[in-house]
């Protein structure tokens, strides 16, 4: 029975037919962001990714074949922006002009020759110290209210702000210099915010960094009385009360990534900017997931459906989760542990139960793009574990998926292109 014109089903033998021109088959890689962690005392010593029930994920495992992947470069901060490019095969030294203008990408503002672009959070200063990095993770709604207000007030010809998902935003900065000393936020939970102030690498970027610094002390006193600012106070909630400008640079120049594996089209899922960004630059296109919040709440079920729909006519998906990330950030351990396992059954198991049946091969990848560990609430650049399926490969030994068992895979410790290499190979 013809389904559509890219699907057929053939009852006798309860496959799902995808016409595949390339013959290639189709090429997944599902990021769990900062699943991974380190041993932690009262869940018995385990990490999260070994005290969650992962069944369909140990299922993927045991079909494939495990290692180690290393995805932070020597000198590099273990950013997402990094990690994710790493997993992607690019070489970051080369393409990486920091985390604003892989955003503005997704969220289609122009970068021109004489902008920089920075990642602007919206946080909750307390008592002079960041409480976190979020501002108690604010709607969407509430927080283009401020960042539109932070326009109208602070906006000129130097400054542009520009609103994105949640704490998420933009600034460009017309002329800026990005040889800056700039503190993510999420690295610093709980400390002094003053002495994590803008400081210049060089002395032509004194004034970059002056202006900027400036631009942060005004916000606080702008946002702190506003009148979302109130409304969350009364409930409880935490005030978004300054704003945390980092990573800048300038716009990237990055070739495309399917072209080079002689693949053809390609699709990104995700909630964050950063990652839709990074799809914009690698040629991928983006697909919006209504419900796609980037907290554990998200739209699993979409997320998912949207990865069978994509493959039925895209050779390749990239699917980024980003619950685990901002469990990690949190130090919530049974949260991250929910997290893995709602990746494991609503993510996974469907997909699986669904990409199995294709009469097309089928390769399957699952990893975290760093760790992210409860216990230091940031981000750490150890190797990852990773496992690749593909169709008619032989397994190696792995049986289960954690930090531990996946160090004795068959590819052992990937640097650089090799885990995207081995991915696409044939």
């Amino acid at each position: 029975m013809k389904t559509d014109k890219n699907n057929f089903q053939d009852k006798e033998n309860n496959k799902n037919i995808v016409v595949d021109e390339n013959n290639r088959g189709k090429f997944l890689i599902i990021l769990g962001d900062g699943m991974a962690d380190e041993p932690i005392s009262e869940i018995g010593g385990r990490t999260p990714l070994q005290a969650a029930k992962t069944p369909n994920i140990d299922r993927l495992t045991a079909m494939g074949r495990a290692g180690m992947l290393d995805t932070i470069p020597e000198g590099f901060h273990p950013g997402s922006e990094i990690a994710n490019l790493s997993v992607l095969g690019y070489d970051v030294r080369k393409v990486f002009e920091g985390r604003g203008t892989l955003e503005a990408a997704s969220m289609g503002v122009e970068i021109g020759d004489d902008e920089m672009a920075m990642r602007c959070n919206l946080i909750c200063i307390e008592n002079g110290k960041i409480k976190n990095h979020s501002a108690g993770h604010i709607s969407n709604e509430e927080a283009e209210e401020l960042i539109n207000f932070l326009q109208e007030k602070l906006g000129n010809k130097i400054f542009s702000f520009y609103p994105g998902v949640s704490y998420r935003h933009l600034l460009k900065v017309k002329n800026g210099l990005k040889d800056l000393e700039c503190t993510p936020p999420h690295d610093v939970p709980s400390q002094d915010f003053e002495p994590l102030l803008i400081k210049p690498k060089t002395q032509e970027a004194e004034n970059t960094a002056e202006l900027l610094n400036k631009l942060i002390l005004k916000s606080m006193e702008l946002l702190e009385n506003h009148p979302v600012n109130l409304k969350r106070a009364a409930d409880g909630k935490d005030k978004a009360n300054s704003i945390w400008p980092w990573s800048p640079g300038y716009k990237p120049s990055m070739e495309h990534l399917l072209p080079q594996y002689g693949l053809k089209n390609g699709s990104v899922i995700s909630a964050v900017d950063l990652i839709k960004g990074i799809g914009v630059f690698a040629g991928l296109k983006n697909i919006h997931v209504q419900g796609a919040t980037g907290l554990y709440d998200t739209n699993y079920e979409g997320k998912t459906q949207a990865v069978i729909d994509a493959l039925r006519t895209d050779d390749f998906v990239y699917l980024h989760i980003e619950a685990s990330d901002e469990a990690g950030h949190e130090g919530d351990v049974d949260l991250k542990i929910k997290t893995i396992e709602y990746l494991d059954y609503r993510v996974v198991k469907p997909i699986l139960e669904e990409l199995l049946t294709w009469d097309v091969p089928v390769t399957i990848a699952l990893l975290p793009d760093h760790p992210t560990p409860c216990a230091k609430r940031t981000h750490t650049s150890d190797p990852v574990p990773f496992v690749i399926y593909k169709t008619g490969n032989q397994p190696d030994s792995v049986q289960v998926y954690d930090e531990f068992s996946c160090r004795e895979g068959s590819y052992r410790l990937l640097k650089g292109k090799e885990f995207i290499d081995a991915v696409f190979s044939k």
